[in-house]
């Protein structure tokens, strides 16, 4: 009877207890954009492939959600885009959009770039390099920029999609982005790298709370440089896993290799 009973206290304090929501899974893939188009070792097809393997149910893109409707009427109809700011992404033209028609995935456009904000950035950079006031910040941020470079190529093969998505080519990167930011972000209003980091991560966060513990798969696809920003922001969740690239590079180079 005790043990009945006891067992009876368990079953209802167990049936109290809430129960765990799914964590969402994120995938970060570093993108080259036009460098799809040329380097080997990281060309669309490797990148169809990936996102095959990765069996995501939502791409977050590098697209303005103001460009996509367009682009996604082009693309439905016309079978092509020539919408002027999603044509520079071959990784979307070539790859994301062609495998709509094979696959099940929503692709939710979250870029904070806007041409204003992109106009406003190219005049000013150029009237800081013309401006003598500017010429030992500028020469520091330039510095900057080759030591990152250096960086770069003493940490790894820059055409090797296992080192684009690899911490040491965030580490090499932040030294370009770190003084990018302190000498520049506030000149460039929302162009500045923080600035514009944090209009994109809005519309990824907003996208990762609208199908919050929902079990789902999201695969962020943005410039390789954003990846460490991102992910800075993405461990501070306690509601997703965040998953690796490698266990996808493994899959899709090592069957690329065997061929």
């Amino acid at each position: 009877m005790n043990y009945l009973l006891s067992f009876l206290v368990f079953s209802i304090l167990c049936s109290c207890q809430p129960k765990e929501l799914p964590k969402n899974e994120v995938i970060i893939m570093g993108m080259i954009h036009g460098g799809h188009s040329t380097n080997p070792n990281y060309n669309i097809e490797v990148v169809k492939q990936l996102i095959r393997e990765i069996d995501p149910d939502f791409i977050l893109t590098e697209l303005p959600p103001d460009r996509y409707p367009v682009a996604r009427k082009e693309f439905d109809e016309l079978d092509t885009i020539m919408e002027s700011r999603v044509r520079v992404f071959p990784e979307y033209v070539d790859a994301v959009f062609p495998l709509t028609r094979e696959m099940d995935f929503e692709i939710i456009p979250t870029a904070g770039w806007t041409k204003p904000m992109n106009d406003f950035r190219n005049k000013r950079l150029r009237e800081i390099q013309a401006d003598t006031a500017w010429t030992e910040r500028w020469a520091e941020y330039q510095a900057a920029g080759r030591k990152s470079s250096e960086a770069l190529k003493a940490a790894g093969d820059s055409n090797d999609p296992y080192f684009i998505n690899s911490d040491a080519y965030d580490a090499a990167n932040e030294i370009r982005y770190e003084a990018y930011n302190r000498i520049l972000n506030d000149e460039l209003l929302l162009g500045g790298w923080d600035n514009i980091n944090i209009a994109h991560y809005w519309n990824i966060e907003k996208a990762l709370n609208e199908h919050k513990n929902e079990g789902k798969r999201f695969l962020i696809t943005y410039g390789a440089g954003h990846k460490g920003w991102f992910l800075r922001e993405l461990h501070k969740r306690d509601d997703i896993k965040i998953i690796e690239m490698k266990p996808y590079l493994d899959k899709v180079l090592k069957d690329k290799a065997s061929k």
